[in-house]
């Protein structure tokens, strides 16, 4: 049972730091990104195993709650385990800590199995139940990520902008923590050195693929000004992609 909970170290390097010296929120979501496709494959589920059958993951939500940003320099250790499944999605949670233990952030993710070539949707239990038969739904550190409401009609609209090669993952699709830069992106510099995220939350609802011609619409939630929503879309058929939901907080997180 050992197996079911994996650890991993990291080392914040200056390219994965923001202006302000602190640890940026899409190369959170990288390590966890990281750390779950090592722990699937150590379990036997991962990218390789599940192509053989001609099925493959997607990532379909996330959501993490940050305590603390580690400065460049230091180092983390991200622990993951697998939490069973919920209908379609099988859940994979995440806690981040300092090497002494103080806490830094907690996160939930949510993945598909889709078939390679109809790309329906596969239920999750046959396959993670041979690996883990003892999993609880409830053993969560945080929430799993909800369904999230599209920006405001109203809201402000980025300019458009292209796919480049850069954005793309070993499946020519967009890369699912590129989604979160380009948000991250159309923040004001003033802003971001003046606050700093507490939460983040994803969906992810359509692929996009290289040369096609996005743009970003951000509102924030009139009930609670500290929220931001943003959506992405495809310009050429007005097509969703993506919801990031991001709670900032005025001031310096640690």
């Amino acid at each position: 049972m050992e197996l079911l909970q994996f650890e991993k170290e990291y080392r914040v390097h200056v390219y994965e730091t923001g202006p302000d010296g602190k640890l940026n929120l899409y190369s959170l979501l990288n390590y966890l990104q990281d750390i779950a496709s090592d722990h699937a494959v150590k379990l036997g589920f991962g990218r390789d195993d599940l192509m053989r059958d001609n099925r493959f993951w997607v990532l379909s939500r996330m959501y993490t709650v940050i305590s603390e940003w580690p400065l460049w320099g230091d180092s983390i250790v991200v622990k993951t385990w697998p939490n069973g499944t919920d209908k379609l999605f099988a859940l994979r949670n995440y806690e981040v800590k300092y090497p002494d233990g103080r806490r830094i952030a907690s996160g939930t993710s949510s993945w598909l199995i889709l078939d390679r070539i109809t790309k329906k949707v596969q239920k999750p239990d046959s396959i993670l139940s041979q690996y883990n038969p003892n999993l609880h739904s409830d053993n969560s550190p945080v929430r799993y990520a909800s369904k999230l409401k599209t920006a405001a009609e109203d809201g402000r609209r980025s300019p458009g902008f292209r796919i480049k090669v850069s954005d793309l993952d070993v499946n020519l699709h967009t890369n699912n923590v590129r989604y979160l830069k380009w948000v991250s992106d159309t923040y004001d510099l003033d802003f971001v050195m003046k606050n700093v995220p507490q939460s983040a939350e994803i969906n992810y609802l359509a692929e996009s693929l290289f040369d096609e011609d996005i743009f970003i619409r951000t509102s924030a939630e009139k009930e609670n000004g500290s929220f931001y929503d943003h959506s992405i879309f495809r310009t050429n058929d007005n097509k969703e992609l993506c919801r990031i939901r991001i709670e900032w907080k005025e001031g310096n997180i640690k």
